[in-house]
Order: structure tokens, then C-alpha cells, then sequence
């Protein structure tokens, strides 16, 4: 009997999530940003998101997910930058359309067995790698990451080692004899330091987390697909931006809403993104008048420094609120996705950020480049 072949509307936008390990972290992300997963048995590989309309999620192996955008069988895909670093050539049909989402943070660095107390530097690695060969063998690397580790060493005058391709537990390696050192993901280290490893000064190969990826040919070919791919990074890139704010609002006691505002806008700190919002307030009975309501989104970092600034300008009462989004006049990651697709011939003008965050956007022409489009 033939086999039935799964049926896929031509404008479905397929969206490939990591299963295991990163899973949690990435629903838990989705749903702060918008972008909640509609998954009614949480054994299915299949979903789909509430938010845009059109959407299916699968579930895949966060090793797999590049390939699956690659080969076309995905629209976007939700992967650590570690793995899109490594598997990125220049056929590669991905793109990388947001470069950082906060989440699933760890770094690829260089390990050596404890006992190497005169290594502590990638320039001592080096000299261990000429002795090595001056006695007739080569460093051995164990990794999982041949590209990106072959490609450091060289780029750090290391040219005589033998990298061994490992799958297991690679900590394990200098212990069992197989390899003299190891490059491995670290979050905290604690395993590391459990297997007798140490990190290297200056041996940190990659700095990674989660990042979005799309596949460039199937994007440019749907307009419907991009449509609904800008609605993601809509939703991602003003949640990420939105983190980085709080908004205060403050009674302040004044003459009328001008003089208030001239106490507020004479600092920097509180005068918000483009100036204080600034409200009568109508007093209780019996209650004073001459109060003014005033709000202000001011830098989360800044929180401190702006209530005092707000008190030294006559505030009485401030209740501080979380920022979720902030939408700007323009998506400028859905513009640089437009620019790598050649949709949009000329780069965006700069623009102000008011002190924000700027981190994470894909980059215009560069997919593994970690820098973002635009001023920071």
C-alpha cells in the first residue's frame, strides 16, 4: 500500500523548535514575546503558534534544525548560534535573522587537563603544540565543533593538531587517553571542573546562544511567508527591546503642566524616550490641588538614579511598572531579512536608540557575523 504523503498548504510557514534541552527555554520565550505555542499533547512533534495565524511548529533535534532550514523542509528555526556557526557555508541557503534572543547562553572554548600547570594561555597551548610535534606527534583536539575549532587554531599560530570528532561525553577524552585537550560547550564550567579541565586564557572559541534562522530562497519566493515572518520579529524584537525599559509614574506638585515639565526635561535621566507624559490630577475631596500625574520610560538599568532625580524634582509617590514591548516606527530586523534577500537595495538610515539596547538583530549581509544592522 502506498504511503500517504502529508499535505502542506504552499503559504504555511513552518517554524522548527529544539526539542529536549532548549525546549522549555524556547516556549517559555515564545510566550513572553507574543508568540505562544499551541501544543495540545506535549508528546506531539507538531504544533502551531496562536499568534500569527498560518504557522506550524515542529519539533526537531537542536543539531538537526540548521539542516532542516538548509534543505528547505523548514521555513525558520529556532537553534544555538554554536551550531549555524559551524554548519554555515557559502552555498548555504540560511540566514541568520536574529542573531541573539536572550536565552540558551554558553561559550565553545579550549580545555586542558589540570595537571598542564604551565598552560594557562592560548600562546602556551601553542608551544605544547610545537613540542608535541618536535617529539613526533600532534596535539589531539576531541570536539564536537570541527569547523569553528580547526579554524581558531589556525587563526592563533596553532598549526600541527589532530582534531578527534566526538559525539559522547568529550570531558571524558584526556582521561581516557583519546585526546590531549578538548573544545566543548561551557555554561558554568561545574562539568569542566568535575572532569579535571580548565579553560585557557584567550581560548574562547564562540560566544553562542539561541538565535532565529530562516531559509532565504523559500522566504523570498512568499509573500505570504515574509508577512508572517515579519510578524515575528516584530513581536521578538520590541520584547527584547521592551526588557530593557520600565516606565515610572510620579506625582509632582506644580504651577501648571509646562512647569512641571521644565523640572522633568532639565535631566536627561527622566526625561524618557521623547519626553514625559504629564496629567492633572484630580484630588480626592478635600484633597490638595496642584498635583500633576507624570510618566516616564526611563532605561531598567537607570531605575535608581531616576527616582532620585524625580524626588529632587518634587515627586511625591512613584509607582514603577515593567515595559513588555516597545514597537519602533520601523522593524529594523525584518529590514535587514529584506536586505539579505535583496528586497531592499538601500541600508536603513541611522537612527536614535535613547540609550537601548541594540543587541541581536541579524546582520545585512554577514550571516555569522554577531554584529547588529544599524547604530547601537
Amino acid at each position: 500500500m502506498a504511503r500517504a504523503t502529508e499535505r502542506r498548504a504552499p503559504d504555511e510557514l513552518r517554524l522548527a523548535l529544539p526539542s529536549k534541552g532548549m525546549e522549555e527555554d524556547t516556549l517559555r520565550f515564545l510566550a513572553a514575546a507574543g508568540l505562544s505555542v499551541d501544543r495540545t499533547n506535549p508528546r506531539q512533534y507538531r504544533a502551531s503558534l496562536r499568534t500569527p495565524s498560518g504557522v506550524t511548529v515542529l519539533f526537531q533535534r537542536a543539531g538537526d534544525i540548521f539542516a532542516k532550514v538548509d534543505e528547505g523542509s523548514v521555513d525558520l528555526g529556532i537553534t544555538g548560534y554554536d551550531v549555524v556557526a559551524e554548519d554555515q557555508h557559502e552555498d548555504s541557503d540560511v540566514a541568520v535573522l536574529y542573531r541573539e534572543l536572550g536565552y540558551g547562553r554558553c561559550a565553545l572554548v579550549l580545555a586542558v587537563p589540570d595537571g598542564w600547570v604551565d598552560v594557562s594561555s592560548i600562546a602556551d597551548l601553542a608551544e605544547i603544540a610545537l613540542t608535541l610535534r618536535a617529539s613526533g606527534r600532534e596535539l589531539r583536539v576531541a570536539t564536537k565543533y570541527p569547523n569553528l575549532t580547526r579554524q581558531f587554531l589556525y587563526e592563533h599560530g596553532i598549526n600541527h593538531f589532530t582534531i578527534v570528532a566526538s559525539q559522547g561525553a568529550l570531558e571524558a577524552a584526556p582521561t581516557m587517553g583519546y585526546s590531549d585537550i578538548v573544545a566543548d560547550l561551557m555554561s558554568s564550567g561545574v562539568t569542566l571542573r568535575e572532569n579535571r579541565l580548565k579553560t585557557i586564557a584567550g581560548g574562547t572559541i564562540l560566544k553562542s546562544e539561541a538565535c532565529l534562522i530562516g531559509n532565504r530562497r523559500l522566504l523570498a519566493a512568499s509573500e505570504s511567508k515574509l508577512a508572517r515572518t515579519r510578524a515575528i520579529l516584530e513581536l521578538i524584537e520590541a520584547y527584547l527591546h521592551g526588557r530593557n525599559y520600565v516606565s515610572i509614574t510620579a506625582n509632582v506638585r506644580g504651577e501648571s503642566e509646562e512647569a512641571v515639565a521644565r523640572r522633568i526635561t532639565v535631566d536627561e535621566t527622566i526625561a524618557g524616550l521623547r519626553g514625559p507624559t504629564i496629567a492633572r490630577v484630580f484630588p480626592k475631596v478635600g484633597g490638595e490641588r496642584g498635583w500633576y500625574a507624570v510618566t516616564v520610560v526611563v532605561r531598567r538599568d537607570l531605575l535608581l538614579t531616576a527616582v532620585e532625580h524625580l524626588r529632587k524634582a518634587g515627586a511625591a509617590e512613584m509607582s514603577v511598572l515593567d515595559v513588555h514591548f516597545v514597537f519602533e516606527h520601523r522593524c529594523w530586523s525584518y529590514e535587514a531579512l529584506e536586505r539579505q534577500l535583496g528586497l531592499r537595495a538601500r541600508a536603513a538610515p541611522a537612527r536614535s536608540d535613547n540609550g537601548g539596547s541594540r543587541r541581536g538583530m541579524a546582520p545585512a549581509t554577514t550571516p555569522t557575523s554577531g554584529e547588529p544592522v544599524g547604530p547601537r
